[in-house]
């Protein structure tokens, strides 16, 4: 049986290949640390699986409306009046089965056979294959390092062409956890205004920011902006949701109302127990669950990227926000020998049982990414053992 060529097409993912490995290795009986995870190690609080309990109780366990309920809908829209300034209407929401559909939704209805996207690299490792699926072409703009991992506008306008169809502005990033600025996200919005580009802005990780620094949507900053932006956000990071699968889309009727239509013959709707427990997510005041795991958050960031940069040959650009650190170990990855870091992160796996991610498949062969979404004894003890594996291989 042959299979469908944009399938054959697809990358494997790189980060379920290390937790694949390291699964295995545990499952053998070692002492495996994974800091490969992409989702907050905290439950989801009590209040909203109460919430959800309820929601089964009272029989709401039938089909929703495809783009959402109303209620639900209605509770983003406030959301996005309270965090941003901004007004939307019920037509310009959609609710998905997680943002990770949003996005795939998205490039389903508005891309057509080589349509470019503008990806800054490093980037979240879905969304080239995601572009790929719907016919389009990623391309790829080196946010440099010594730039904190973000693009400029000389380099955005360089990287555009007459098939040029989007950007995707993900602040705060994964993998690296940096943030623009509200000049820096200007200076971008100006380019793709003088260009018609629409502005994919993944704010999954807006909520989770260890910094004095404010997130900014570039939706916000004028109407035109707003009119060419689509948000894509959800519940799965700021309310350690991940399993829930709700996420959402805002921005242009037109497009909005394409996304419900083709989810209509896909996921039909959202589950309708997890919209109930993402309405209670954002109606409920109560943040002290919340307040916690970004205090915990906070605290493994700053620790943990002490530890880190002590460790000879790793750099880091310390982030604001995400639950991510994404080192630069190309001289550790020289010291000890190895032709690449992929090599290194391998043995660092089977040597010192420590999963990291290389951060090849971000678009970033320098790098490793590290996810701090795990208890800081565990942290520490990885960190012992990475700086234990780089002394010990010096050649």
């Amino acid at each position: 049986m042959k299979l469908a060529d944009r399938v054959n097409a697809l990358t494997p993912s790189t980060t379920l290949a290390i937790t694949a490995k390291a699964k295995a290795l545990k499952n053998e009986g070692h002492d495996v640390i994974g800091l490969g995870a992409g989702e907050p190690d905290f439950n989801t609080p009590s209040y909203i699986l109460d919430a959800a309990k309820e929601a089964m109780d009272q029989g709401f366990t039938k089909y929703t409306a495809s783009g959402g309920t109303l209620e639900l809908k209605q509770a983003i829209i406030d959301k996005m009046k309270s965090d941003h300034g901004l007004n939307y209407t019920e037509k310009e929401v959609i609710v998905t089965t997680g943002a990770k559909h949003a996005l795939y939704t998205l490039f389903q209805v508005i891309l057509n056979p080589d349509d470019e996207v503008i990806i800054p690299a490093p980037y979240w490792v879905s969304y080239p294959e995601q572009i790929k699926l719907a016919q389009g072409q990623p391309v790829f703009v080196n946010a440099k390092e010594q730039n904190n991992f973000k693009i400029t506008r000389e380099q955005l306008q360089q990287a555009i062409t007459e098939k040029t169809k989007a950007i995707i502005i993900n602040s705060p990033s994964n993998p690296t956890g940096v943030m623009y600025s509200k000049e820096e996200l200007e200076a971008l919005g100006e380019v793709c205004l003088e260009h018609g580009l629409l502005i994919i802005s993944d704010e999954i990780y807006e909520k989770l920011i260890y910094t004095q620094d404010k997130h900014v949507s570039i939706a916000q900053l004028s109407k035109d902006l707003k009119e060419q932006s689509i948000i894509i956000n959800g519940v799965s990071k700021s309310h350690a949701m991940t399993g829930w699968r709700i996420g959402y889309a805002v921005g242009n009727q037109k497009i909005i109302q394409a996304m419900t239509n083709l989810a209509s013959h896909s996921t039909s709707n959202p589950t309708s127990i997890a919209q109930a427990a993402a309405l209670k997510a954002y109606t409920d005041s109560r943040e002290h669950a919340l307040s916690e795991m970004k205090a915990a958050f906070t605290e493994r960031l700053n620790t943990t990227y002490e530890w880190l940069t002590a460790i000879p040959g790793i750099t880091c650009v310390k982030p604001k926000g995400a639950f991510y650190l994404f080192p630069n170990v190309k001289q550790a990855v020289e010291m000890n020998g190895f032709d690449s870091v992929d090599a290194w992160v391998e043995a660092l796996l089977e040597e010192e049982k420590v999963a990291l991610v290389p951060g090849s498949g971000f678009g970033s062969p320098n790098n490793v990414r590290l996810s701090y979404a795990t208890g800081l004894d565990q942290l520490e003890e990885a960190t012992k053992r990475i700086q234990h594996f780089v002394e010990t291989h010096q050649v």
